[in-house]
């Protein structure tokens, strides 16, 4: 007879776990058309899903300058950063981030994933202090959990326990509070200049994950420090939900960077990222800048969807473009969202583990490439679905 196979077991239990928890999560090929709209299985379907907020991932000008820079630099890279991979186009890139966001230096990298394992990993070391908002991404959280700091979490946004938890640290204790400018499921934000104060005095850094709020919020979208007029030690940007594109950046100071440079493996072994994406990116950085009329719209439909409403729809007003739909159970999320696309919206069930337990929702996220009629009809859809789940 064969040899059992623990690993093959392993996984047969783990996805029957899922399956029968409804929990199980499948990849669904998608088509994007013009207007805000997806296609899946030869059916269109108005998108409310994504994190394309400023519209740009269509954006004329973003594809040409992505063309252009294929022509003059190629498909790849070729190469890790310290070897031949970085590119003039990087560095203007780089430059470009410095002077928008107000640091000494910027790093690129592959992912906000890879950006954040790779600034944790390299600067947290063994008796170090590591503090975490509790509904930080995933990123963090598994970096943290890997690090050999010390991890503590403290309760979502809550200045009070995080002063707590700054107080009871060791006397002379390296010390990192991390947190997200906007929250990925929640679409909430951070209370920035409480943390700012709070890390300065108690001589701890301030690092801040704002993949969902730069390019959304502050003058010249500059994010949420800058709408909170606070900068941290360490801002982490992503390319793949404002700017439209893939990719991240880590802003900090410029000995931070040297270090980054010599020690964060991410960086060091990974292959850069595509010069003509930087050309592409750097291009989308012009649009956020000029654009202002993109996060104009923004609120307007924001405004407009909660206008339009049932008193009755729990949908959590922020003033970001996430708009979470509380639900609860995670089966009535998934037939509220399949209900939902019988009437030609496109929007997913967020279940565990991604959200903790009881709290499965639908994530609607609004794009500038939206349009008022669209709205008025997700309204709409939405008071139906809602109420008939209600009467039931």
């Amino acid at each position: 007879m064969p040899a059992a196979d623990p690993l093959k077991a392993r996984i047969r239990q783990a996805l029957a776990d899922r399956h029968s928890q409804g929990l199980l999560r499948h990849r669904q090929p998608v088509q994007r058309q013009e207007g805000a709209m997806i296609k899946v299985d030869g059916r269109l379907y108005h998108h409310f899903c994504g994190n394309d907020y400023l519209g740009l991932a269509e954006c004329d000008s973003i594809r040409i300058a992505w063309q252009d820079g294929l022509r003059r630099f190629g498909a790849g890279s070729g190469a890790s950063p310290l070897v031949t991979g970085h590119h003039q186009a990087h560095h203007e890139l780089e430059q470009q981030l410095c002077d928008w966001l107000g640091f000494e230096s910027a790093l690129l990298f592959s992912s906000g994933f890879a950006a954040n394992q790779a600034v944790i990993h390299a600067l947290m070391q063994k008796g170090d202090l590591l503090l975490q908002d509790r509904l930080n991404h995933a990123s963090l959280q598994e970096a943290g959990h890997l690090s050999p700091a010390t991890l503590k979490r403290f309760a979502h946004n809550d200045s009070a326990d995080l002063a707590r938890r700054l107080e009871a640290a060791p006397r002379g204790c390296p010390k990192l509070v991390v947190t997200e400018g906007v929250f990925s499921m929640d679409g909430d934000q951070a209370p920035l200049a409480e943390m700012r104060q709070l890390c300065d005095d108690h001589g701890a850094w301030l690092m801040v994950d704002d993949a969902h709020g730069c390019g959304v919020l502050g003058p010249q979208g500059r994010g949420s420090c800058a709408a909170d007029q606070i900068q941290p030690d360490i801002l982490v940007v992503t390319f793949g939900k404002a700017f439209g594109c893939s990719g991240a950046a880590v802003l900090c100071r410029g000995d931070l960077a040297q270090y980054l440079t010599q020690f964060a493996r991410h960086l060091v072994y990974s292959t850069a990222l595509p010069p003509a994406q930087a050309c592409a990116l750097t291009e989308a950085v012009r649009q956020i800048q000029n654009q202002q009329w993109r996060r104009e719209r923004l609120h307007t439909l924001s405004n407009l969807l909660t206008a339009n409403l049932g008193t009755q729809v729990p949908l959590m007003s922020t003033a970001t473009a996430i708009k979470p739909l509380m639900v609860g159970e995670s089966q009535r999320a998934l037939d509220l969202s399949a209900q939902l696309k019988e009437r030609g919206f496109w929007i997913s069930a967020i279940r565990p583990p991604t959200v903790p337990a009881g709290q499965a929702r639908l994530r609607l996220t609004l794009s500038a490439e939206h349009s008022e009629q669209q709205i008025l009809a997700l309204a709409d859809a939405l008071n139906e679905v809602w109420h008939a789940a209600e009467t039931e």
